[in-house]
């Protein structure tokens, strides 16, 4: 063959069209190569939009403040997500191996993805046409659980795949089960492993038998359907199917597991014992320190709050106010409104710090929230007469052996032709009395003339200084008690007699900690100086006395000293007592939302007075004081309760005579007196105060005498 004919053929040869197969190849590889190119392009994308994983480098959750009262027993937990974090060392071996035999097996094997599992999962959800079974390990369950939505997608599972190999580069396999095991949702509210075993059986985590263990760990894929609480028989199945994987994988024999499988389950919610009541302080509480550090703070750092309630003082309170309430609502059968309509307040506080040791803000907080103590305005009555007594006290104006008349008197009203005539409680007069006695059986026409002596704008200056904010009326009613007061300023108004004339701030919270036990604040105690220390001793002497003698004489059985107030107003719809001992001051209010009458003789003495002394009962065991302080420069005297004359002091266990506290001074001076001011006072003081020392202008002589 010629040259010229090889190269012919050549040119044939090269000339002939290409088979199918080259083609085919041609087309797959390109497709790969495009399958390539955009998956690396999506992948790269992806990347770019996952987020950052390095805030698991310092895990801080949610975790539960916890609440405890002043004995350091827990009152309450507030939370927005119920988790007790706890470290790796604190959890026990036997839990963990439990979540990995029904989670993840290969946890310390596989780089954050098992591929293995992945494979399984592809074959099975191909064959289903849909995703139907995941491969998620313990790793990938805490990326969805931070960083990931809990769609099911094929863009979401290889995001999910990324965060995980990447986090499992940046952390130990240690502490991501440490994160896996406190951040899980498992049910009824509980996050995390000790939350879960608190809630499922009122138990910490290391104090868990592997029954129960293996229980938890088959909570996480549907934590409802496999409640032991709401489906005890599929937990129970869950957790027959847990121990099984642990024998599986070597974790435990078999004898273990089947006796874990025999030991019977305890359900026990654990929750912080029922305080009655205690809602209303509470609320009182978290309002407080919601304003201080903000409710996220609150709710999710793990503060430990110690709160100055006493859980024992709250009970006996409760338990006197509901046994009173009952015995009201006996008295009066014909009334039917009386018991949906009754309501109490109560409030016990140190005289020294403020501390409010127990709190009623109301009958119930479930049907009303509205706190009767810090929110309710009650007319005081009487409770308020102190007051006014303090004021003429501070001005030495009167003493404790002044003698005023009590009888009918007229004052201008709101026009000439409608007098202002207030009457006793009983509608009667005794005629010429001491301010002891005129206290003690609470004769309001005794008061409406100390307070037309002493002048309106001196009872409302003591008022204030002794730390009543709500506003007071301008004319003589202000000295019946006609001005509606909180009752918590009205018992820190009180606090002024015991504590010689200084007033506390009331006070809510004794100690806050961080979760690192670091101490944010403690209680500083508030004291403010308001009243004369003199007359504020002589106030508790005349308090006594209504104890020991008048409208309060119901406390008398208390083997304490004790001093207070009773107040009732018109047509008997409120009925207050207001009292203190050496070392506390409480205030009880009894009243309706109907504002209607509690019934006829419902008076401050019958219807509050006895809810204070059975709660003064428990306080004798934490008493730190046996008798009330007397400030220097007083001296103890003698004198007759009807006439106010003074008398030998060896006297003073005479039925008829009194002892009371006087300022030095002025006792000095009446030993000076000449004999007539001790042969017997006169009806009506006639320029005496009773200590034979104060002259009084001819006006205040015509009050005396009820002349206007």
């Amino acid at each position: 063959m010629s040259h010229n004919e090889n190269e012919e053929d050549g040119l044939k040869r090269q000339k002939k069209p290409w088979g199918t197969g080259p083609i085919i190849g041609i087309i797959i590889g390109s497709a790969l190569l495009v399958t390539l190119i955009i998956g690396s392009l999506i992948v790269g994308y992806m990347i770019l939009d996952l987020p950052d994983v390095s805030s698991l480098r310092s895990y801080n959750p949610k975790r539960v403040t916890e609440v405890y009262d002043e004995d350091h027993h827990i009152l309450a937990y507030w939370y927005t997500e119920k988790r007790w974090p706890i470290p790796r060392d604190k959890i026990p071996t036997k839990i963990i191996q439990a979540f990995l035999a029904a989670e993840d097996a290969r946890f310390y094997e596989h780089p954050g993805v098992d591929f293995a599992g992945v494979l399984r999962a592809a074959i099975k959800n191909v064959e289903a046409g849909g995703i139907v079974q995941g491969a998620s390990t313990i790793t990938q369950q805490v990326v969805r659980s931070f960083f990931l939505t809990p769609e099911k997608s094929w863009v979401r599972k290889v995001k999910e795949a990324i965060l995980a190999w990447q986090i499992d580069k940046m952390l130990s396999k240690d502490e991501i089960i440490t994160i896996y095991l406190n951040q899980i949702y498992l049910g009824h509210g509980a996050y995390g492993i000790e939350a879960a075993a608190r809630t499922y059986f009122g138990k910490h985590v290391n104090e868990l038998n592997l029954a129960e263990c293996a229980m938890l760990a088959g909570l996480p894929q549907a934590p409802s359907r496999y409640s032991p609480f709401r489906n005890f028989d599929f937990a129970k199945k869950r957790q027959e199917y847990v121990l099984r994987r642990m024998v599986e994988e070597g974790f435990i024999t078999k004898d273990k597991a089947e006796k874990a499988k025999d030991t019977p389950i305890v359900l026990s919610d654990e929750e912080p014992p029922q305080t009655p009541d205690v809602e209303y302080f509470l609320s009182e509480v978290r309002r407080q320190l919601e304003e201080k550090y903000g409710e996220d703070k609150l709710l999710n750092d793990g503060l430990k709050i110690i709160v100055t309630l006493k859980r024992s003082w709250q009970i006996q309170a409760y338990k006197a106010a509901m046994k009173e309430l009952d015995e009201l609502i006996k008295r009066h059968p014909e009334d039917k409104d009386l018991p949906a309509s009754l309501q109490v307040a109560f409030v016990a506080m140190d005289n020294s710090t403020g501390a409010i040791r127990a709190m009623l803000g109301g009958k119930d907080f479930k049907s009303s929230q509205f706190n009767f103590v810090t929110q309710g305005k009650m007319q005081p009555g009487s409770a308020f007469k102190p007051i006014v007594y303090t004021t003429a006290l501070s001005e030495k104006l009167i003493a404790p052996n002044t003698i005023l008349v009590d009888e009918p008197i007229s004052l201008p009203g709101p026009d000439p032709q409608h007098p202002w005539m207030p009457e006793n409680f009983d509608k009667k007069y005794m005629g010429p009395i001491t301010m002891r006695t005129a206290l003690a059986l609470s004769r309001n026409v005794i008061e409406v003339k100390l307070a037309k002596m002493v002048g309106i704008k001196a009872i409302q200056n003591t008022a204030r200084l002794m730390g009543i904010k709500a506003p007071l009326a301008d004319d003589l009613s202000i000295s019946l008690g006609s001005s509606a007061i909180p009752l918590i300023q009205l018992v820190r108004a009180y606090s002024a007699f015991p504590n010689l004339g200084k007033i506390v701030k009331p006070q809510y919270v004794e100690e806050v900690l961080d979760k690192d036990g670091n101490v944010l604040e403690k209680l500083n105690p508030v004291v403010k100086e308001a009243v004369d220390p003199i007359a504020a001793y002589q106030m508790v002497t005349l308090l006594e006395a209504v104890v020991q003698e008048g409208t309060g004489i119901y406390a008398k059985s208390l083997d304490m000293p004790a001093a207070g107030k009773t107040g009732t107003t018109d047509n008997y719809k409120d009925a207050l007592f207001i009292g203190f001992t050496p070392d506390t001051v409480a205030g009880v209010w009894v009243g309706r939302e109907d504002q209607k009458s509690l019934g006829r003789l419902e008076t401050g003495g019958r219807a509050a007075c006895p809810i204070w002394t059975d709660f003064m009962e428990i306080t004798k065991k934490d008493m730190k004081k046996d008798a009330f302080d007397i400030p220097p420069g007083v001296t103890m005297v003698a004198f007759d309760k009807n006439t106010g004359d003074i008398v030998p002091y060896d006297q003073k266990d005479d039925p008829g005579i009194a002892l009371e506290p006087m300022p030095e001074s002025s006792v000095a001076k009446q030993s000076e007196a000449t004999p007539s001011s001790q042969g017997g006072a006169p009806s009506e003081p006639s320029g005496s105060s009773g200590s034979g020392t104060l002259k009084l202008p001819t006006w205040l002589n015509n009050v005396f005498k009820g002349q206007n």
